[in-house]
């Protein structure tokens, strides 16, 4: 049977609006055989290519090599998609065998002599071909994917690596479920109103709806999710149930039995360290930032260092404040980390008579997702039209049409922002289809997926500002994906350096702590009134509050990521005593802990994307603060010819120049740090323009 014969949504053409994933036609048992038809046609394609006797050339090899494996990239893009937002059992069966395969044909593409030696030959002759940027940058990519992939290996060191790839892909699979189930099967049923005290009526109605979720209607259930462990610690009177919740929370992943995560990370570092020394490279570390914009650990590690040294100290000021409410509250005991939320929600209030759940009622979802499209339209001339009648795959998604100026169609953005058992923690951004033009005027379909608590039948979702910030952080990437303008698929739109590709997206959360902006969108849920000037003024003073806590869970979720991969091969490998080691080592504060203790932490073992890589916020950040002062020395946050920089040399440009390049032909220089440490409020020196 043919691939066209089969009775498959997944490998048939679709006819929906933008030809958008028929998700009702898709069902679980589908995608097996679906991947395996995909699978079998990439390889024919792939082998056609390798054996040509005609001479190699751009077209017939390079992107010939970009058109091949297109309807599996379809086929996966659904599937883990799907698993990431909305999985189930048979979804994860399948994600854990499939694994492997993927893995496996991945492997046997980069490690086919026949074809490394075609581009090898195209590399080596590229200075006599005609070649336009785009396709030199192209070539160049994929010279240096199939290096650092083992191409040049000997073929035992090829078997070797493959099957440390395989191995890994299964690893990470089983890492990313356990978290998963570690979450969905923890729930703190708070019984009555004592075990509700201090909580708001915006995180009881949201613990109520949970409870219901559950089949406990009339309880109040507390997850392990961020939108509803983070509130609770910051408003709970319950000390006992303060510290029963973030045990729970920090120990995802580390229980004895199936879900134990800590082997499955000893190996994986294990493993890519041997993967590194096979590749001729002294550590994973080295290896992956070698083809980053910070080259080095050394250079990311003194980033991390420079930022580290006056965080710990503003936590320390902010420590000694909170100890102070507990002395002064009659309390006989230190600060500990399940307290620090609790107690400096009560030093917010009390030194900028402010609170979360004053906030909140401004803070509303469906006002937050206007400004972000807001803030897009003004910036780039985007309009963005909801789209009923566009299959999602969740009741919850919704779609929008997104045209440029002139109505020019852009692509397509689905929105997925509430939390289900059913979904990963966190919030990112994926593409089902990614932007290129090599096969047609092929627009991009992007997804921006949060885990916000849903709010009861009838009331609006209230965000926390930190909350909104994750909207706009997420919606940057989004842009990255839709305003992609380039022709090959691989040099597509967030398809850059992982240092690199958060700078859209922090920098477009400086929008939302612009007054502004505010003053236009957070507007109280019941009167409809904007956020009073004072409110407003005390909302923006208050951005640097609790930053040194903030600073030291980030910095030291990285730095232990940093050293953790600079392992050895052959090393052994405990990952309690590494993360306890390396946390010594830079004299942690005890009443902090890790944003992202290493048993649950999936930037780094739910795949290798972040691993070596998370100090990339920051690296990105330093970016993103010297990239937002460029439109206050244009004296308008919308500035039009900022923004076309901005836009021309970094949203649509995807990977067709260095980073580096990118971000001086957008600013003209050199990042300079200095605004970084402004906006985090290590500096005392006001910004530069405003």
């Amino acid at each position: 049977m043919t691939l066209s014969e089969a009775a498959n949504p997944l490998l048939d053409s679709w006819t929906t609006p933008f030809e958008a994933p028929p998700f009702a036609e898709i069902k679980p048992e589908l995608f097996r055989p679906a991947f395996d038809a995909a699978i079998a046609e990439h390889k024919a394609e792939i082998d056609s290519i390798a054996g040509s006797k005609n001479e190699p050339s751009f077209g017939n090899t390079i992107a010939a090599m970009e058109l091949a494996g297109a309807r599996l990239d379809r086929v996966a893009a659904v599937f883990y998609n799907l698993t990431g937002a909305d999985t189930n059992d048979a979804l994860q069966a399948i994600e854990r065998d499939i694994a492997p395969v993927m893995a496996r044909h991945g492997n046997e593409i980069v490690l086919n002599e026949k074809l490394f030696i075609r581009i090898r030959e195209l590399f080596e002759r590229r200075d006599e071909i005609d070649l336009s940027v785009e396709e030199a940058r192209l070539l160049d990519r994929y010279r240096t994917r199939f290096v650092r992939s083992g191409a040049n290996l000997a073929p035992e060191q090829k078997k070797r690596l493959a099957e440390i790839n395989e191995r890994m892909a299964t690893l990470g699979t089983q890492f990313s479920q356990n978290v998963l189930a570690d979450e969905k099967s923890y729930k703190l049923v708070l019984e009555g109103e004592d075990d509700l005290a201090g909580l708001p009526d915006f995180l009881r109605n949201a613990a109520a709806e949970a409870a219901k979720e559950r089949g406990l209607d009339g309880k109040h259930v507390i997850t392990l999710l961020r939108s509803s462990i983070e509130p609770f610690l910051q408003f709970s009177k319950r000390r006992d149930l303060r510290e029963q919740a973030w045990r729970a929370w920090l120990s995802r992943g580390e229980h004895d039995g199936n879900t134990d995560n800590r082997p499955i990370a000893a190996e994986m570092v294990r493993l890519r360290a041997e993967r590194a020394k096979l590749l001729g490279f002294a550590s994973f570390a080295d290896y992956r930032l070698d083809d980053m914009m910070a080259k080095t650990p050394a250079a990311a590690g003194d980033l991390l260092r420079s930022v580290w040294k006056p965080a710990v100290q503003l936590a320390a000021r902010e420590r000694a404040a909170l100890q102070k409410i507990v002395l002064d509250e009659g309390g006989n005991f230190k600060p500990a980390a399940w307290d620090w939320r609790f107690y400096a929600e009560k030093r917010r209030k009390a030194e900028f008579d402010l609170d979360e759940s004053a906030i909140k009622p401004y803070l509303q979802l469906e006002k937050m997702i206007e400004a972000a499209f807001d803030t897009a339209s003004r910036l780039f001339g985007l309009t963005f039209k909801p789209r009923p009648d566009v299959p999602v795959y969740h009741p919850d998604v919704r779609a929008w049409e997104v045209t440029g100026e002139g109505g020019r169609p852009i692509g397509l953005f689905y929105g997925d922002y509430f939390a289900r058992p059913s979904k990963r923690s966190g919030a990112w951004m994926s593409t089902f289809r990614d932007q290129q033009k090599l096969a047609g005027d092929i627009r991009p379909i992007v997804v921006n997926v949060m885990n916000f608590a849903k709010a009861a039948d009838g009331e609006p979702s209230l965000l926390s500002f930190d909350d909104a910030r994750t909207l706009f952080h997420e919606f940057g990437h989004g842009l990255h994906g839709l305003l992609s303008d380039v022709t090959f698929p691989t040099l597509s739109g967030t398809g850059v350096a992982t240092d690199f590709v958060e700078l859209p997206s922090q920098l477009l959360e400086r929008w939302l702590e612009q007054p502004e902006v505010l003053k236009r969108f957070a507007i109280h849920y019941k009167t409809g009134e904007p956020m009073p000037d004072a409110l407003l003024a005390r909302v923006l003073k208050s951005a640097k509050f609790n930053q040194g806590f903030a600073n030291v869970e980030y910095l030291s979720s990285a730095l232990v990521d940093l050293d953790l991969h600079k392992a050895k091969a052959g090393e052994p490998i405990d990952v309690t005593h590494a993360e306890k080691e390396a946390l010594a080592k830079i004299e942690m504060p005890e009443a902090i802990s890790m944003r992202h203790r290493l048993p649950h932490f999936s930037h780094l073992f739910a795949g290798d994307h972040y691993a070596a890589g998370y100090y990339s916020y920051l690296w990105s950040e330093v970016l993103a603060d010297d990239a937002f002062e460029a439109f206050l020395e244009a004296k308008n946050l919308y500035d039009p010819a900022t923004a076309k920089r901005l836009r021309e040399f970094v949203l649509s440009a995807g990977y067709t120049r260095e980073a580096a390049e990118a971000y001086r032909l957008f600013r003209g220089r050199d990042p300079n740090p200095e605004p970084l440490m402004r906006h985090k409020g290590l500096l005392d020196a006001p910004p530069s323009a405003s």
